[in-house]
């Protein structure tokens, strides 16, 4: 038997955590009572409990009921009803985009998958390889597309004095990049800072963009998410496809249909005519194919039973709503336990950020401080999951909190 010196994989260093998912190992691995996990980046109920939907275990039945189904291969775009669908859930089912065929979607594995796929092509196919991605932006963005081969660079969108939207850095920096270049924007709910443009500023940076020839590329893991409206979640998608202008879509539903480990996504990507659409459907079988051949069929047939029924599409709506709704209360909560406790600074972009995130303003220090004293996990930036917030909960992150400003003030 070799000793572990001998293998040919010796040199392989201990890789580290992933910031965000070793949050959660973190707490795993201790043992105290109070401890409380927002790190997370999935929806929790009141009682700290994953939640499968209502309509998501009714829809899940009658397809395990439905003997004519089959376990063959979907084809490499993906299963057909679920691409159209979703399409329409974020386009709009009136979208000329769609009636002129000038949208090719393809199912993919979940957001990721389909910023991959979307980052693969790009790489291949499209004139300029550099993408501009916000800062901050979720952890992972930077990694997929420098790995598909796109090189990397950054524009303002976060001011940590206001705790809100650098507009004019995120202008100016837009203005300075390259004729061509491709921009990564949040469709809503940015992840990590909670903070997005109003619907003025959406046409600020739509209307720079369109004369930068800057191609949008947008990520969009909320929609209905947010605000608790489909619609209006999806506005800066549709306005930006409604000026004609070509852009990508990376769809997940992990978080509004609560299908995490399910890993549905889909990519659209709008074109100015249908034969352009077709060609570049053509490119994205090439980029699929090798990747993972063709992706799984039973979270891509939930969401396309969800989504064509209208029954269980209503259902499906008062579920997202009260799942939003239920965020928007934590916020609220937090915000007025903070301001009784008379903890120092301003607190109120608690309330104005929006989504699953919010940026606390916290620093690596006092993030560090109410981890070791207070058994609360959240990432060193700062930013924490109101998805893991629950009203019993609000008080030992308000006594946490509080400690560690006034600690350090």
């Amino acid at each position: 038997m070799s000793a572990p010196s001998d293998s040919v994989f010796a040199h392989v260093v201990r890789a580290p955590e992933d910031p965000i998912l070793g949050v959660t190992v973190a707490y795993n691995n201790d043992p105290s009572p109070v401890k409380l996990n927002l790190g997370v980046g999935a929806y929790r109920t009141e009682e700290g409990k994953p939640l499968v939907l209502d309509v998501v275990r009714r829809a899940e039945e009658m397809l395990v009921s439905d003997r004519s189904r089959v376990k063959e291969y979907l084809p490499i775009t993906g299963l057909a009803d679920f691409n159209k669908l979703s399409a329409k859930l974020i386009f709009g089912a009136d979208s000329n985009a769609i009636l002129e065929n000038r949208v090719t979607t393809v199912q993919c594995l979940s957001g990721t998958g389909s910023l991959r796929v979307g980052a693969e092509f790009l790489a291949k196919h499209y004139s300029q390889h550099t993408i501009y991605i916000p800062v901050p932006t979720w952890g992972n963005h930077p990694k997929v597309f420098t790995l598909a081969g796109l090189s990397v660079k950054t524009y303002r969108y976060y001011n940590p004095e206001t705790r809100g939207l650098d507009f004019q850095g995120l202008l100016d920096d837009l203005s300075d990049a390259p004729e061509g270049a491709i921009v990564l924007l949040h469709a809503c709910a940015h992840n990590p800072t909670g903070v997005d443009p109003t619907a003025e500023q959406w046409g600020n940076i739509r209307q720079l963009m369109r004369s930068k020839k800057l191609l949008p590329f947008f990520d969009s893991a909320y929609q209905g998410f947010a605000s608790g409206s489909l619609d209006t979640d999806a506005q800066a998608v549709r306005l930006f496809v409604a000026d004609g202008g070509e852009c990508l879509v990376a769809q997940s539903y992990a978080k509004n249909m609560g299908l995490y480990g399910e890993r549905v996504g889909a990519l659209s990507i709008v074109c100015t005519n249908g034969d352009v659409a077709a060609r570049v459907e053509s490119q994205l079988k090439l980029v699929i194919r090798p990747m993972y051949s063709s992706p799984p069929i039973h979270g891509a047939s939930i969401v396309a039973t969800i989504l064509k029924d209208r029954q269980l599409f209503e259902e499906w709506t008062l579920e997202l709503k009260a799942m939003a709704d239920r965020i928007i209360s934590m916020r609220q909560q937090l915000f007025e336990a903070l301001q009784s406790k008379g903890t120092p600074g301003d607190w109120s972009h608690i309330i104005k950020q929006i989504g699953m995130f919010t940026f606390t303003g916290l620093n690596a220090d006092q993030v560090a401080f109410m981890t070791r004293e207070y058994h609360i996990y959240m990432t060193s930036d700062g930013r924490i999951s109101m998805a893991g917030l629950s009203s019993q909960k609000v008080p030992h992150l308000v006594d946490a909190i509080h400690a560690a400003v006034t600690k350090s003030a």
